[in-house]
């Protein structure tokens, strides 16, 4: 009885040795910075979790005209120009105008995805590490550079689309045309599609940023063992 009595004992030692061996291999494991594969596996990753989640905020609906961080306002340089058409009776086309053209920019932002994607499968180990150990909107700054022309593109087609369920521009176009003709003012750009598209890649890019934050700063808002281990490391 106490030869088995022994035998369990040692077994315990021997598993609470094992677990403890374990631990420091792991606690020794952290501390050293990810390999080349863990750094390219987990920035990936990180930026296609921040561009799900920057395009289902900015494309659900009201997702730009709910947030005032991104909400795209009548062209402020144009508040006179605005007036005038409240001043015409038109108040209610101006409002019905904003709330369309951010129905607009969220409709646009829906097509991000598979250009952003493009993009990430392109980029090299040299973007990658730079980015990992660049600033907290390096990889927004980044993929800004590389996908603006292309989202451009993609965006102007719906934003056009939805800027002709208002019939605002007939309105804009000999105002701001008018306006401008005043000595001395700041001319107001009558292409309203165009600043639609702008503010649409602004708020898009600007949600980017925020997402990526959160994976650099926030343990929470790592969602898998990668992300962790990756951005995770303090070095």
């Amino acid at each position: 009885m106490k030869f088995k009595t022994l035998i369990l004992i040692l077994g315990i030692s021997f598993l609470s040795s094992c677990d403890a061996l374990l631990q420091m291999a792991e606690a020794g494991q952290a501390n050293l910075e990810p390999s080349r594969s863990e750094i390219n596996q987990g920035l990936r990753e990180a930026l296609k979790v921040g561009i799900q989640k920057a395009i289902e905020r900015s494309s659900q609906r009201n997702g730009f005209y709910l947030n005032p961080k991104i909400k795209i306002p009548f062209p402020p340089e144009a508040e006179r120009a605005a007036n005038t058409l409240r001043d015409l009776g038109l108040g209610k086309v101006v409002d019905d105008f904003v709330e369309t053209l951010n129905h607009g920019a969220e409709q646009a932002s829906a097509k991000a995805s598979p250009i952003f994607a493009t993009a990430i499968s392109e980029m090299s180990f040299q973007d990658v590490y730079a980015i990992w150990r660049g600033d907290e909107d390096a990889a927004t700054q980044y993929l800004k550079a590389q996908t603006t022309p292309q989202l451009k593109a993609a965006f102007k087609p719906v934003i056009d689309e939805a800027l002709q369920k208002v019939e605002l521009t007939k309105y804009w176009q000999p105002i701001a045309s008018n306006y401008n003709r005043i000595p001395f003012v700041q001319p107001v750009n009558p292409d309203l599609s165009n600043y639609v598209l702008e503010g649409t890649l602004d708020g898009l890019f600007s949600l980017l940023a925020e997402e990526e934050a959160k994976i650099r700063q926030d343990p929470a808002a790592r969602i898998s063992a990668i992300l962790k281990r990756v951005f995770g490391w303090q070095g």
